[in-house]
């Protein structure tokens, strides 16, 4: 700005040369110096608009007690100057309308310490709170409001001025505490604004826990939780809750308000459940996959996945469901079917009716329950391995025109009949995996050799050999022919081991029997004797009643003599 102080303070202006021009330079000798020249300032005889008006005499009010430090008038051809008018005396000062004070803070100096000083105790000046921009820095930032020239370098200290107004404003609209009442009232519309418009606190973590909000996942794994965390965020889309101690999944375990509308993937495999009830995944609208795994359920309740009352609820969101190795150990089973236990879940309420996978894996299952894969008629994936299946009789597969991918790998299974194979080259897109089967090569493997050579929906088909009987042994199915299969099979070596030991037994058995009726001849031959006598005598007493009845002498005689 090229303003200087000048240690005299009386009014005698002096003129120098200056790169650009001739500047005068005014020392102010109280609170009231001319007027300034600039574009637009009015002249005597002009008349000054009312809202300029108003605001000198806000300025006037506000720097009626203090010095106005010197103003520098600068004549050059900068930015922003006009061609001055000269005073009659011939100095170059306009004629303009005298005692309007200069604001207190136009040297650069002195602005920032008299902002230092007001800011932090005592009442601002009106409107120069928190959130508030002073009335000389509006001023100041409108076209020529003070009083004086600006020289070539005026746009440049404007910029850096207003940087540090907007700076200092932040400074203090932090520091709220030290305002008075007349500046937080001022400052208010402001704070709620502010306030609005940041954006709302990520959810707190929950202990013992690891969130990422960007990813939407929090895991709390192998922390020995012993029941699932009240305080979990609501931007939770994928949960890992395994490896921990919850034992008991109740109703509404996962009920919050506002509910966790936004979780879709929950694991809960290794966490040692052993009971699931009614209704305890209710209050997840948006969840699409559930891990049981590795959880030795005793209990699943048939309203696990339908909720507390199946027949109002609405059908369950869910469309992966792993329950693979859920089956618990023989006392705890408590007399009941865990086949029958697991069908009574996946059907109730026909809730699961979108469900597109379903594993089952490794749960010792020896039969399927019938109809249970019906309930189910968007199914696209189904893991059946790994377990005791002997036979899929009773298991249909019509409805489930979605299916892309059958699992049967590692069970029992012997021969698949004829009712199975028509079922499974009917569905359009099914993959079937039938490894490591002990599969039996009679006579009635035949259909099943001759669809094998026919069908394109086993994957694998050529590594799939026999079992039993012992001839046939790792041969390959599909170079069977009917010639080879035959329905008297050789047993295998160790039954004919067994039935050789069977009937060594036996005839040790019956020698011994033989010796000790040998070594009894004697007794045994008195004994029979005796029966022989004791026969004898009870049938001549017989005899010799029928005689006394057939005498027609001795009908007379009472019945009750004793003849």
């Amino acid at each position: 700005w090229g303003a200087k102080r000048v240690g005299s303070r009386s009014a005698q202006p002096r003129s120098r040369r200056y790169s650009g021009g001739t500047e005068l330079v005014l020392e102010a000798a109280g609170a009231e110096v001319p007027q300034r020249s600039q574009r637009g300032a009015p002249t005597r005889g002009e008349e000054v608009p009312p809202g300029r008006r108003q605001e000198e005499e806000r300025e006037q009010d506000r720097g009626a007690e203090r010095t106005d430090p010197p103003c520098v008038l600068s004549g050059g051809k900068g930015r922003g100057n006009r061609p001055r008018r000269e005073a009659p005396g011939g100095e170059g000062v306009s004629q303009v309308p005298a005692a309007a004070p200069l604001p207190g803070f136009h040297e650069r100096k002195v602005f920032s310490r008299r902002f230092r000083r007001l800011a932090p105790s005592g009442p601002s000046p009106r409107g120069f709170g928190a959130g508030a921009v002073p009335a000389q820095l509006r001023g100041y930032a409108s076209r020529d409001a003070w009083g004086c020239s600006r020289g070539p370098a005026a746009g440049d200290g404007r910029l850096r001025l207003a940087r540090l107004a907007l700076v200092l404003l932040g400074w203090v609209s932090s520091s709220s505490p030290t305002s008075s009442a007349s500046s937080f009232s001022s400052s208010a519309p402001f704070l709620a604004s502010a306030a609005s418009a940041q954006p709302p606190l990520p959810d707190q973590c929950p202990a013992l826990c690891e969130c990422s909000e960007a990813a939407r996942t929090v895991k709390c794994v192998n922390r020995n939780l012993t029941e699932v965390p009240t305080d979990l965020p609501l931007y939770v889309r994928n949960l890992f809750l395994t490896g921990n101690q919850l034992a008991v999944l109740p109703a509404g375990a996962f009920a919050r308000r506002p509910p966790l509308a936004e979780l879709a993937a929950l694991n809960l495999s290794g966490s040692r459940l052993d009971e699931v009830r009614a209704g305890a995944f209710e209050h997840l609208p948006s969840l699409r996959q559930l891990d049981l795994s590795h959880n030795p359920l005793a209990y699943l309740s048939p309203f696990a996945f339908s909720g507390s009352n199946a027949s109002i609820s609405a059908p369950s969101p869910l469309v992966e469901l792993i329950l693979n190795h859920i089956v618990p150990p023989d006392d705890k089973r408590q007399n009941r079917s865990f086949e029958g236990m697991v069908a009574a879940a996946l059907v109730a309420g026909r809730a699961l009716q979108g469900l597109h996978l379903l594993e089952l894996a490794s749960n010792h299952f020896l039969y399927l329950p019938r109809d249970v894969l019906a309930q189910l008629p968007s199914l696209r994936y189904l893991d059946l391995s790994n377990n005791s299946l002997v036979s899929l009789t009773y298991v249909s597969f019509r409805n489930l025109t979605h299916l892309e991918s059958l699992h049967l790998e590692d069970n029992a299974l012997k021969v698949l009949h004829n009712g199975t194979l028509a079922e499974l080259q009917g569905l359009p897109h099914v993959r079937v995996f039938l490894d490591n089967n002990p599969w039996v090569c009679d006579c009635h493997m035949a259909d099943m050799v001759t669809w094998l050579k026919q069908t394109e929906v086993v994957q694998g088909k050529d590594r799939l050999t026999c079992a039993f009987p012992e001839k046939m042994r790792n041969r390959v199915l599909l170079e069977l022919n009917s010639a080879d299969l035959d329905c008297d099979p050789i047993l295998p070596p160790s039954l004919q081991t067994s039935y050789v030991f069977l009937g060594i037994v036996l005839a040790l058995i019956g020698a011994i029997f033989l010796l000790v009726l040998y070594l009894n001849r004697k007794g045994i031959k008195k004994w029979m004797h005796n029966i022989r006598d004791a026969c004898r005598d009870h049938m001549e007493g017989y005899h010799y009643r029928y005689e006394i009845n057939a005498d027609p002498r001795l009908t007379n005689l009472s019945s009750n003599s004793d003849v």
